[in-house]
């Protein structure tokens, strides 16, 4: 991805019961909170137009799209925190 720095979809993006907070971070890391557990998965993340390609670092890998502004990350469905 060019210029991820400055990409729109960084930012923390969260589900609608505040339960996973997911940080997309401008180098091109993501940090996810599950609950109580800060970090619960770490990895890193690329974006190909709407696509997000993650990889966990323990090497699980994970897809997600942007649609309307909502993330949907495999099963999980994310908005962005303030919205």
């Amino acid at each position: 991805m060019n210029s991820i720095d400055t990409h729109p979809y960084i930012g923390m993006w969260v589900t609608a019961d505040g339960h996973i907070r997911q940080e997309l971070l401008p180098d091109g890391r993501y940090d996810e909170a599950r609950g109580n557990r800060r970090s619960a998965y770490t990895g890193r993340y690329t974006v190909t137009g709407s696509h997000i390609d993650y990889v966990d670092d323990t090497g699980f890998t994970a897809t997600g799209d942007v649609r309307d502004g909502v993330l949907y990350h495999e099963h999980l469905v994310l908005y962005r925190e303030g919205e």
